[in-house]
């Protein structure tokens, strides 16, 4: 679970638009313009030897470097020969294999493209803990470089990322900066008219795990609803999907319309959360026929077949690499007698059921989590079933397909297959049906339909939507 936090952080600076970070492992400045690179180095060695600046200084003292003027999306440059940092401070090991995102910018990475957007104006910013720059919060940079932060909106989880899934968050104060935070989920979806009447600019930056059931992109079309009837520009950051090769699962049956479902798009959409910002615009999926002032600041190195390690997890129960990439597949036992391993330490990456005993040596009991999962299915029960801590993710990306034979193989290996989707069982199943997306696949799956056949009935939907797609994508 700690393998997220980024514990090797020391600092970073934004030397002429780009971010440099320093490990404690390892000293480098990488991916800063040849231009900027003695300056950076002369800021580098004066903090070293003297010892006296912490990183709100170092923020704070960024504006004095000035960006080089450029006005499109940044190029990201390449790196330097002979050297291995990382351009983010984090460096984990999935499936044997070790990933790191040194080739890629984040929207929010490239301040020089927005800071000037943001001058003299009144900024909101919807924001969780995976809203940072280099590995510091989104909201302390921005303050730091002296931007008017008047709001903060908090998503699923806060703004914190500490409730748990489908909790109440509630309004507060940041006790850091002071700042007034507003939740977004619960009984308030969208800011109010009185919400924004002190804001000039909305910013939005989360990270997307590029689900339909993952429920930030409906937060992105309310906060795009609000924006556009109150006439607020809304600029979003945007951030790589990490499953962002994936297409793939039904298209949504807008019958089954739901918190977890809101859109005609497949489970796994292929899509950054700024081309979605896009899609929601150009398909007219707001209210009223109205359309957002939207300004996407593209990420830099990125393509949608990128391999790209999260380095703060997105959710509190998606708090590994690996759970991220079986997350479009495994979801969908939250509609099934199966636990998906909410209620452990390794949540997303393990499946099995009580009933299970006998037919799977792999064990696993699930209790109650503060903050994780306080009552979760099977609470204090063995479960018996599959442990994918160490499936190879890279036979998933290979195959470009969600891996519906876990889901398959379990039906038939339980043993009450009545009972299997039977929500009355406990408040903690969810209806399969609206995470799916169709009334089909359920009746595929008792019925015994092969994977082949089940495949060829999406089919026609993920045709229709990859047409759709391409007219909003920003990068190959």
């Amino acid at each position: 679970m700690n393998q997220h936090r980024l514990t090797n952080f020391k600092f970073n600076a934004q030397f002429n638009g780009r971010l440099t970070f320093q490990d404690k492992n390892k000293d480098c400045l990488e991916g800063a313009p040849w231009t900027s690179r003695l300056l950076a180095l002369k800021l580098v060695l004066k903090l070293a030897l003297s010892m006296l600046f912490v990183l709100p200084q170092l923020l704070s003292a960024a504006p004095d470097i000035k960006p080089s003027g450029e006005t499109t999306e940044q190029i990201s440059a390449p790196a330097v020969p002979g050297t291995s940092c990382l351009t983010a401070p984090f460096k984990i090991t999935l499936s044997g294999r070790e990933s790191s995102v040194d080739s890629i910018l984040t929207g929010a990475d490239q301040t020089n493209l927005y800071l000037p957007l943001l001058k003299g104006k009144r900024v909101a910013v919807l924001a969780n803990p995976s809203s940072i720059i280099g590995g510091v919060s989104l909201i302390d940079s921005l303050l730091s470089l002296g931007v008017h932060v008047v709001k903060i909106f908090g998503p699923e989880h806060g703004f914190r990322g500490s409730a748990s899934n489908g909790a109440a968050v509630g309004n507060e104060t940041d006790a850091k900066t002071g700042i007034p935070i507003i939740s977004l989920y619960g009984k308030k979806k969208s800011p109010s008219e009185a919400d924004l009447a002190n804001v000039d600019i909305f910013i939005f930056d989360i990270q997307d795990v590029g689900c339909r059931f993952y429920t930030y992109i409906n937060v992105l079309r309310n906060v795009m609803q609000s924006c556009a009837k109150y006439h607020k520009p809304l600029l979003v950051l945007d951030r790589p999907n990490p499953n962002g090769y994936l297409i793939d699962g039904p298209v949504l049956d807008m019958r089954l319309k739901s918190g977890i479902g809101q859109f005609p798009i497949p489970i796994a959409y292929g899509m950054t959360i700024g081309e979605f910002a896009r899609m929601i615009n150009g398909e007219g999926w707001l209210q009223n026929g109205l359309h957002c002032d939207l300004k996407v600041i593209k990420l830099a190195g990125y393509n949608h077949h990128t391999d790209y390690t999260l380095p703060v997890a997105p959710s509190p129960n998606l708090n590994t690499q690996q759970s991220i990439l079986l997350y479009p597949t495994l979801c969908l036992f939250e509609g099934t007698i199966i636990s998906q391993g909410r209620g452990t330490y390794f949540p997303f990456t393990v499946l099995g059921a009580p009933l299970l005993k006998g037919k799977y040596d792999f064990s696993f009991k699930p209790e109650g989590i503060q903050g994780m999962s306080e009552h979760p299915l099977h609470e204090n029960q063995r479960c018996y079933g599959l442990d994918l801590r160490h499936f190879d993710t890279q036979q998933l990306k290979a195959s470009g397909k969600l891996h519906l034979e876990w889901l398959l193989e379990l039906y038939d290996a339980y043993p009450d297959k009545a009972r299997f989707f039977d929500r009355s069982q406990s408040p903690q199943m969810g209806n399969f049906d609206y995470l799916a997306g169709n009334y089909e696949l359920k009746k595929q799956i008792i019925d015994h339909w092969s994977i082949e056949k089940i495949r060829a009935s999406w089919e026609p939907g993920l045709k229709a939507f990859k047409k759709i797609r391409r007219k909003y994508l920003l990068y190959p």
